[in-house]
Order: structure tokens, then sequence, then C-alpha cells
């Protein structure tokens, strides 16, 4: 028997998880070291995982199957594909550095403060989630993927309420009110998500007779499982409805900017770079490879509300005064670019839509990184209180500008490749939508500059002259993330060679190709 290296890798955070909630409350310094030890082993499975696999191979590799619920068909069943093995990567990554980020965020407090957090369950929790997010990007059975979906709402909704961000410009009790609410608006919308997606996983369950992704899709391409049109299409809507929700898309995005804004900052980065990726993943390779017609059907109202979440986000963050909230609206609006990839149902689109979510996830993490470095000096979220930083701090002023250009997709930096792809993709074979699409990287544009413009440079405000540079840890969190933008922005293609087999399979299951060009290249 080989040995199960995918659920090693999901195991071993949720093993560190517990070992570091039973470390003594005395010795949050253990806590932490321990979690991040953990993260990095996990790291270390991601990459044998990584290279283990074979893009040219089968469309699913390291596969374990095990009866789990054998009276209901339900299976232990893992694989991954090249776009899975891409986004475990990403957030095997990601974790370190989000624990490294938090090292301070949850100390205790002044001795009898109403906001005392226990240390250790903070990182307990960070760990958790890195479980379930794993696992359910490895997941090939349905209901296994629908328990880990939702399970991992539980560690989130603690993140967010228990251990919010101490920059508020309000009293503690009312910042307590309002992560609170941002808690419970997080759990309710993405329960209620889940919950529609469960009467789809049933109705899933009495149409096909199991939940294997595999034998479902199989027997979708072989015809032996013809679903009515009318079914195919309702359980299309509950398993996107949850998707969408996570992902997020317009209108059900509303609780992002609350989640994100209330938070620790680097909570925020793990809600945005790492969870909200499940939604867009399960987009791939649930809804278009268990539903080929009815992804056809919808794709028209998709694209729509995928363009309208561009332009809307974009406008949005242009008009923001929270810098936590203005990266909240950002990625709300770089949600809709890989919505709108996936949809267009192209191979470029759908490379540039994974390629997305890996860049997004690193651009992200650094530029809202750095933001809370500079949110902790100065105690504030909002812009007004800031200026002049560049000349006090020029390496975070200097981070924070890469972040930014990375976030507008400048050319050199990763996510102006997969924008672009995405674009390209798009007007092959929807012309008016990637034209329209097209004017969210202008306001992406105009509120980078305008947020870089007004926190770091004009005269120095006497509120940030003695701010201190970037330490050390800080700068062992956000060098490796610039590095890695500006490798892949040059260099895209070890991810692309990877992703691009999965994708043209994905196409192949909803029966699509790309479509030929108006003029024949030259021979």
């Amino acid at each position: 028997m080989s040995f199960p290296l995918l659920t090693a890798t999901a195991a071993l955070p949720a093993i560190g998880a517990v070992a570091t909630a039973a470390v003594p409350a005395a010795r949050r310094n253990a806590a932490k070291t321990l979690a991040l030890l953990f993260s990095l082993a996990t790291l270390v499975l991601a990459i044998v995982v990584l290279v283990r696999f074979d893009p040219d191979g089968d469309r699913y590799q390291l596969t374990e199957s095990h009866s789990w619920i054998a009276e209901f068909g339900v299976r232990y069943e893992l694989g991954v594909d090249g776009i899975a093995v891409a986004l475990i990567a990403l957030t095997a990554l990601l974790i370190p550095f989000i624990i490294l980020a938090s090292w301070h965020d949850a100390d205790p407090l002044e001795t009898g403060s109403r906001r005392w957090r226990p240390t250790q369950g903070f990182f307990a929790l960070v760990l958790a989630v890195e479980a379930m997010v794993i696992i359910s990007f490895e997941a090939t059975d349905v209901f296994l993927f629908y328990i880990f979906f939702e399970a991992m709402l539980i560690p989130m909704y603690f993140l967010i309420g228990g251990f919010g961000d101490r920059a508020h410009e309000h009293g503690e009790e009312v910042a307590s009110t309002q992560r609170s609410y941002a808690a419970v608006k997080f759990l309710l919308y993405n329960l209620a998500g889940g919950l529609i997606m469960l009467a789809a996983v049933i109705g899933l369950y009495v149409a096909a007779g199991n939940f294997s992704l595999t034998e479902i899709a199989e027997a979708r391409a072989d015809g032996s499982l013809d679903m009515a049109t009318n079914t195919e299409r309702w359980l299309f809507l509950g398993f996107f409805f949850a998707f969408a929700v996570k992902a997020p898309l317009w209108p059900l995005h509303t609780w992002l900017p609350n989640a994100m804004g209330e938070a620790t900052t680097p909570v925020a980065v793990l809600i945005t770079a790492v969870v909200d990726k499940v939604g867009t993943f399960a987009m791939l390779r649930f809804c278009l490879q268990l539903f080929p017609e009815a992804s056809k059907w919808a794709t028209p109202v998709v694209l729509v509300l995928a363009v309208i979440s561009i332009i809307y986000g974009a406008l949005l963050a242009v008009g923001q005064r929270d810098i936590k909230r203005l990266v909240a609206y950002a990625s709300i609006s770089h949600f809709g670019f890989i919505i709108l990839g996936i949809f267009a149902m192209t191979s470029q689109g759908q490379s540039g839509a994974t390629l997305y979510m890996v860049n997004h996830g690193i651009s992200t993490a650094a530029l809202m990184l750095v933001a809370g470095f500079l949110i902790s000096r100065r105690g504030s979220r909002l812009i007004a209180d800031y200026g002049g930083v560049q000349k006090v701090a020029p390496v975070l002023a200097g981070t924070f500008l890469i972040g930014g250009l990375a976030t507008l997709s400048l050319p050199g930096l990763a996510p102006f490749v997969s924008e672009f792809l995405v674009l390209v993709g798009t007007f092959s074979r929807y012309p008016v939508i990637g034209i329209v699409a097209t004017f969210g990287i202008v306001l992406a544009a105009l509120y980078t500059l305008v947020l870089y413009q007004r926190t770091m440079t004009g005269p120095v405000r006497p509120e940030v002259a003695a701010m201190p540079d970037l330490r050390p840890r800080e700068l062992m969190v956000v060098a490796p993330l610039i590095v890695l933008l500006i490798f892949l922005g040059v260099y895209p293609k070890p991810v692309t060679d990877i992703v691009d087999p999965a994708v043209k399979q994905t196409l192949s299951d909803v029966h699509k190709k790309d479509p030929r060009p108006e003029v024949e290249a030259a021979k």
C-alpha cells in the first residue's frame, strides 16, 4: 500500500492544530513556534505533492479511496488535478507567512480586559482552517467535499469574531459589537449557501446513486447517466449559489468587506487569499464537470454578474476611506475576473482564471500584510490618518508600492499575466463583455495609486514622523512574496504547465472548443 500523501498533507495541520491548542496557556511563544513548524512541515508535503504530480499523466493522481458510509455510497476519495495541486501549494505557502505576520496579534491585552484572547487558540484555528481547505481541494467525493466546505466556517467564525482588529477608530465596546456582527454575517451568508448546496447534494445522489465525482462525470460522458434538463439546472444552481457566496460574487458579496475589515490583517488574508479560493475552485471542479449543459445554459447570466462584480467592486474601492475595506472591495473585483475567465469557456480564460487564483493570493497577501504592518504602527485604518510614510519608512513604502502595482496588474508582475489571459479568453468569445471588463483595470489603477499617494507621499504627518521601518520578522514575511510576484510575472510557465492539461479536460467536459481566430496566423 502506497503512502497516503494527500491524507498526510491535510492531516498534518489538523494534528498541529490539536497540538498547538494543548500547549499550556503560559507558554505562548512555544505555541506560536509549534504552529509555525507544523505549517512549514505541511509546506514540505505540499512541495512533495507538487513534485510527484505529472501534468501529462492521469487527470486525478495520488488517489486514495476507502469505504466510509457504505449505506449511502459515501467514500473517502481523494485525488488532485493540476488546478488542485496549484491551490494546495498556494495554501501551504501562505499559511507560514500568515502565522509569522500574526505573531503578536493574539497576545493578551491589558489584565482584566474583556478582549483577552488565548494565543494558542488563535494559531490552532489557523491550522484547522488550513487542514480543511487542503482536503477541500483534494476531495473527489461530493459529500466529503461538502463536509469540509461547511466545517471551515466554524474556525473562521471564531477567528473573525474572537480575534478582531485592534486598530479600530471606535471604542472597545463598539469594536466588539462590529466584530460580532461581521462574524455572524459571514456565518449566516455561508451557511445559507451551504444549506442550499446540501439540498443539491442530496438531489445529485438521488439522480446518480452515488457521490463519486469521477464516477458521475464518467457516467455523464458516456451517456449512462442522463439527467433531465430541469433537474440538471436546479442542481447546478444549488451548487453554484454556495460557491458564489464563498467566491464572493455580486450580489452575494456583502459579508466580505465586514469580515475583512473587522478581522486581524493576517486573518483577512486567510479569508480572501485562501478560503475564498475554494469557491472559485469548486466552480471548475464541480459545476462544470457535473453539470456541463447547465453550466453553458447559465453562462450569459454568470458573465454579467462577473462583470458587475468587476466594476462595482472597483468603484467602491475608489471611494473607500478604510485601507482594509479598500482591499476587500478590490478583491471582489478580482474575483469577478476569475469567474469571468471560468465561464468564458476558453482555454485562455480558464488558464488565466486558475493562474489568477494563485497570483491574487500572493499579491493580496503582500499588499494586505504590509498594510497591516502600517496600521499596527499608526493604530488606525483610515487613509486620511497617513501621509509622508515613504520618507520615514522607505522599505515599508516600497513593498507597499509593489503590492499595490501587482494589484493593478502592472506588466512584469504576476497578476498581469493572469488578467491578460482572462481578458483575451473572454474577448475571443464574448467581445462586448471583454471590453466592459477592461474598465476594471482602469479603476484598479485609480484606487491603487490614490491609496499610495495619500498614505505614502506628501508632507510627513506628525503621527507618523517616528514610524519605524519594517522589522526583520516583517521582512521575512513580505520579501518572499515580492520575489514570487516578480518571478511569476516574468516566468509564469511553471504554473501554466501544471494547470493547462486540467483546463483542457474541463473544457472537454462541457464540450467546448476555443473559437477559431478570424485571421489565421502566418505559417
